[in-house]
């Protein structure tokens, strides 16, 4: 297998475990003031995400960094075509850090209120604008013969990329139900379960119109089993809600996220950003790659860090495991809050 191949399968796996992880704590970002219905309870959910959400984040610092090393021609293309969208996804995942991080620090009402809107905001601009970026890099956007980005933000907006913002807003906001339902005890817990099966049968049929428009677009034959397996995972973990066994639920929606970005790289490859002004003008695997012995240097290390990497997160998730309850939160934490 060629390294350029190699690569974009790494890329691939790496935008997968982003999706899939960050996806949820986006949910549960997004939830905050529809599960909970006071203080406690809103720190109740920020604390199930609490000790992974910046480990989240790696993912996607990593699949960054990635693109730019391995394809840059690539990563010059994306990063200045769809400045705006991009800056507008770091501004509000740069404040949502800060909200997690401050929120705490003082007991009134209004300055954790603040904070819980800074939280919301910084989950619903990222999941609505990562599925307009994807789509419209499926989907293709105007490139011309020097690789550069022609179009304007408006160009962005179109119904299949609007679309694709939709579907992983959804998708995002089921498995943040469903992580909430796995994580906490109590009420919020029989909540966020009823929930989940809502916005899933909402993120189901927006997901199956999405997939069957990129299928019949340009897809092939593997994207369409792994659309066809996502639908059915996503089916599966409505299901396994409704009878109560979140484990399985949000092991659903997870592998629903897995494998959809998966058929998106697929029906992509072997372009990485394909021009709707010339065919020959895409960006492919090929021509906007970096040299062999960068790729053969990218290789070696993420042979021998990606390991490591991957079992000190698993780790984490293991140690953080069980269940948080409202008894967790202590009531001296919320001397002056109204």
């Amino acid at each position: 297998m060629e390294l350029t191949t190699v690569w974009f399968i790494l890329i691939a796996v790496l935008w997968i475990g982003y999706f899939t992880l960050e996806g949820f704590d986006f949910g549960v970002g997004m939830l905050l003031p529809v599960l909970a219905r006071d203080d406690r309870e809103r720190r109740q959910l920020i604390n199930t995400i609490g000790p992974v959400w910046d480990g989240n984040e790696v993912w996607l610092l990593t699949a960054g960094g990635a693109t730019f090393a391995a394809f840059p021609e690539w990563y010059a293309t994306l990063f200045s075509g769809f400045y705006l969208p991009l800056l507008l996804i770091l501004l509000t995942l740069i404040v949502r850090g800060l909200a997690f991080e401050y929120r705490h620090q003082r007991p009134e009402a209004a300055w954790h209120s603040w904070w819980d809107r800074a939280i919301i905001v910084g989950s619903y601009v990222p999941a609505l604008l990562w599925g307009v970026a994807f789509a419209n890099i499926v989907r293709g956007v105007p490139i011309d013969e020097t690789k550069d980005f022609t179009g304007t933000i408006f160009t962005l907006l179109n119904p299949f990329g609007l679309l694709g913002g939709i579907v992983t807003l959804l998708l995002f906001l089921t498995h943040g139900a469903m992580f909430i339902a796995l994580k906490t005890d109590g009420d919020i817990r029989h909540r966020a379960r009823a929930l989940s099966v809502k916005l899933g049968l909402g993120a189901a049929v927006a997901a199956v119109v999405f997939l069957v428009w990129t299928q019949t677009m340009t897809g092939d034959a593997w994207s369409a089993v792994l659309f066809v397996v996502a639908a059915l995972a996503l089916v599966a973990g409505i299901v396994m809600a409704r009878a109560g066994r979140e484990g399985w639920a949000f092991i659903g929606t997870f592998v629903t996220i897995a494998l959809a970005v998966a058929g998106l790289f697929v029906a992509l490859f072997p372009d990485v950003m394909p021009s709707t002004t010339d065919a020959a003008y895409s960006l492919t695997t090929t021509n906007a790659s970096a040299t062999h012995y960068t790729l053969t240097v990218m290789t070696w290390v993420a042979v021998i860090f990606t390991p490591l990497v991957l079992l000190y997160q698993s780790w984490t998730y293991w140690v953080f495991r069980k269940r948080i309850s409202i008894h967790h939160i202590p009531e001296a934490e919320l001397e002056g809050v109204s």
